[in-house]
């Protein structure tokens, strides 16, 4: 096999892969959807569980800091 044959070969299987996870992902992501959807069916909030799942992503510390510039800016605004 040639270097040039070698190096399509092996770009061929880097974009097969990518296709492969990209396909899981998109099946997670639907994974995801029904949930959200089976706990909004169940009287859940959803865009306040979605605000949860992004806060508890956060270090304490970077929670903490984004908290504190909220509350900042609501303060600012007179929202409260």
């Amino acid at each position: 096999m040639s270097e040039g044959n070698a190096a399509t070969e092996q770009l061929r299987l880097f974009i097969e892969r990518i296709e492969r996870l990209e396909e899981e992902k998109k099946g997670i992501a639907d994974d995801i959807k029904d949930v959200y959807l089976e706990a909004k069916a169940n009287g859940y909030d959803t865009k306040a569980m979605r605000s949860i799942v992004q806060i508890r992503k956060l270090e304490r510390h970077a929670r903490l800091e984004h908290e504190s510039i909220v509350d900042t800016y609501k303060n600012a605004l007179g929202i409260e």
